[in-house]
């Protein structure tokens, strides 16, 4: 990146270079802001921030995607409000540094990223990790600190309700493992997956407008659902417990919570197979997730389902489900690595004869959470 920052800024005069990945939960979907169990990968697909301290009192950043520069007076940052715009994302990430007792320096930064936007894969708590590195510039922070502070960005600037665990996944991701994250207690442990299986993310390439307001409809109803069985999360409430009480509850919030608890207790069957190398357990517990997501909390969409169901009929498959908030954004699929080629080529082939158009196909490798770049 050095010479494309020094064509950028003019001179790249003790730039560093910081990276977070973006991410594939394999299970464990709407858990998260639920308090509950989640079992994210860290990607290598990630977002490379380069920084070097700027001649004057400016903080600028520049990003290759959008081929778009803005810039800010530092002793303005606190009082910046949001704009509405992608930007939004590392102005939170300031405030929150700010209210945390950190200065920002004035500094040129140039943001450079392989995570797709809008597809499920957290891109924009990438950013946000990777800009949070490039403003803490070498200063120590806590890696759950820096996780919580990254979320704060998200919920308190730009505005979206979210879990914790896009953030967390981009600080703690490792190699060769998923991370079970236990959202109440904030405590995780890596699960290191059977060599026999591969995962592969498929972008649908669509966002429906409908996906940011139904995210926080849902938050409302599992608040309404905890409120009606009088716990403090849907953690609480087990499978049986909710057959119990979910005739006293209205139609919809039974069925949102019913998702949540079901879900929670895949995540833990989930990891149990994976221990044991069921691999056609962790298939079945994929596909039943799916299903969850599509008819009880109601956030796939005609791209997914299509997407997961096509998977699900091809050679080598063992499991297919929606990842993300839902609305557009991917699928992640379970299969045997030999089958990987063929399968992608058939996913593009049968999404091209449906939908003219083109979806992404992306290997997931699990892969190293954030930090500098040597």
């Amino acid at each position: 990146m050095k010479a494309d920052f020094r064509e950028l800024y003019g001179s790249a005069e003790g730039m560093r270079v910081f990276r977070a990945p973006g991410r594939v939960n394999l299970i464990g979907e709407h858990t998260d802001y639920n308090l509950g169990f989640v079992l994210p990968v860290a990607l290598d697909l990630a977002t490379y921030i380069a920084t070097a301290p700027s001649a004057d009192s400016k903080l600028r950043m520049y990003s290759e995607f959008r081929k778009e520069m803005r810039e800010w007076n530092v002793a303005d940052l606190a009082s910046l409000a949001p704009a509405r715009h992608w930007t939004d994302y590392p102005i939170g990430v300031a405030h929150e540094l700010l209210r945390a007792g950190f200065a920002i320096q004035p500094a040129n930064l140039l943001v450079r990223s392989t995570v797709p936007e809008g597809s499920g894969l957290s891109s924009s708590a990438a950013l946000e990790v990777s800009t949070a590195l490039a403003l803490l510039a070498g200063r120590a922070m806590d890696p759950l600190d820096l996780a919580r502070l990254c979320q704060r960005a998200e919920r308190n600037f730009v505005g979206m309700p979210c879990g914790i665990m896009d953030q967390y996944i981009s600080v703690f991701g490792r190699e060769h493992s998923a991370v079970e994250i236990d959202c109440r207690s904030l405590g995780h442990r890596f699960v290191e997956l059977p060599a026999d299986i591969t995962f592969v993310a498929v972008n649908t390439m669509v966002k429906h407008a409908l996906a940011g307001s139904a995210y926080q409809d849902r938050v409302a109803e599992c608040a309404a659902a905890v409120a009606g069985i009088g716990v403090e999360s849907l953690r609480d409430v087990s499978p049986q417990q909710l057959e119990s009480v979910a005739p006293s509850l209205p139609a919809v919030v039974a069925r949102r919570a019913r998702h949540v608890v079901t879900e929670d207790a895949r995540v833990g069957r989930f990891v149990e197979a994976s221990a044991r190398g069921d691999l056609a357990l962790m298939g079945k517990l994929l596909v039943e997730s799916h299903r969850s997501l599509q008819h009880d909390y109601e956030v796939s969409c005609e791209e997914l389902d299509f997407l997961v169901d096509t998977a699900l009929a091809i050679d080598g498959v063992l499991g297919s489900r929606m990842t993300g908030g839902g609305f557009g954004g991917c699928t992640v699929t379970m299969l045997r690595p030999p089958a990987v080629a063929a399968f992608g080529q058939e996913m593009v082939r049968a999404y091209q004869r449906q939908f003219h158009a083109t979806p992404q196909v992306y290997p997931c490798r699990p892969s190293a959470g954030a930090g500098e770049e040597s």
